[in-house]
């Protein structure tokens, strides 16, 4: 399960699929396709043929915030679908937060569940790992925003790192 902040507004809710139609999708979509979590590299629209393979894009809003800075509230009003989300996926293993604010909703979401607590304190970096005692990993890398790949906090080599952990801890 991939958690990032929310689907743009002129990607995700134009689309109909999370990170699809922006630049954020096409580096997410792009590291996933290496790293065998997508049959194709692009994600244009729903029917374009892309399927995930052990994999699940979500978010932590289902509307986009002004200027990406989500409010408390907006987040709490939109924490019971990934709640949801949670209780139907029964087999997971890996969770990647993309982002800080993708990394925490997941966390809040734990404890609101009633899942163990980590083993140790987590603490948000890129490549962080931070595993439960009920098997399941969290591991956290910047959210791939125009922000974060313009300014070269996040390339694609050290996305593409995160996704190839997820998948070594899948397999």
């Amino acid at each position: 399960m991939l958690v990032g902040l929310a689907p743009a507004a002129h990607g995700g809710n134009r689309t109909g699929r999370m990170f699809t139609g922006d630049q954020s999708g096409q580096w997410l979509f792009q590291a996933l396709w290496e790293t065998g979590f997508a049959t194709q590299p692009t994600s244009e629209h729903r029917e374009d043929g892309l399927r995930l393979r052990d994999a699940y894009v979500t978010a932590t809003l289902r509307c986009a915030p002004p200027a990406n800075k989500p409010t408390r509230d907006e987040i709490a009003r939109c924490a019971p679908y990934l709640l949801e989300e949670l209780r139907l996926l029964t087999r997971l293993k890996v969770v990647v937060g993309l982002g800080r604010i993708g990394w925490q909703a997941y966390l809040r979401a734990r404890r609101a569940l009633g899942a163990p607590p980590p083993t140790r304190a987590p603490v948000f970096g890129h490549g962080a790992v931070t595993r439960s005692d009920d098997g399941v990993t969290l591991i956290a890398s910047y959210h791939p925003s125009q922000q974060n790949t313009f300014t070269g906090k996040l390339t694609r080599p050290m996305l593409r790192d995160v996704l190839e952990t997820a998948r070594r801890l899948i397999n």
